[in-house]
């Protein structure tokens, strides 16, 4: 079965961002992609799946999911602060256990949701 690629301006509107945005993953290392022989970016529908959470079932009542890439996670004290930029025209910020974020085995450029209920927000991977 061929692998499918999409134009860097498909990929952009599957994941909610702009082609812009796309660039710049592309040039942070954010996103895989291919060239063709013109140089124009084509992004496997792998890659757009996996930032884009892959589908999976979660079990959860959270209904507020951002799904994004992990831009930096700090650590200080107990406490870990990780930013995810989201493929939602935003970044959310959270402020997690530094426990947590080991367990989750947080880095930059990774793929994470951010899940939002009332005023908490909660980081999964």
């Amino acid at each position: 079965m061929p692998r499918q690629l999409l134009t860097a301006g498909e990929a952009a509107r599957r994941l909610g961002i702009s082609l812009d945005t796309l660039r710049r993953w592309d040039r942070d290392g954010r996103i895989a992609v291919e060239r063709d022989a013109a140089n124009r970016r084509l992004v496997p529908a792998a890659e757009v799946e996996r930032l884009r959470g892959g589908g999976e079932a979660h079990e959860l009542s959270a209904r507020n999911r951002f799904r994004g890439v992990v831009r930096e996670v700090a650590v200080e004290g107990l406490l870990a602060q990780v930013v995810i930029d989201t493929t939602e025209p935003s970044r959310v910020v959270a402020v997690i256990t530094r426990e947590a974020a080991e367990e989750l085995g947080l880095e930059p450029g990774m793929s994470a949701s951010a899940l939002v209920k009332a005023t908490s927000v909660m980081v999964e991977r």
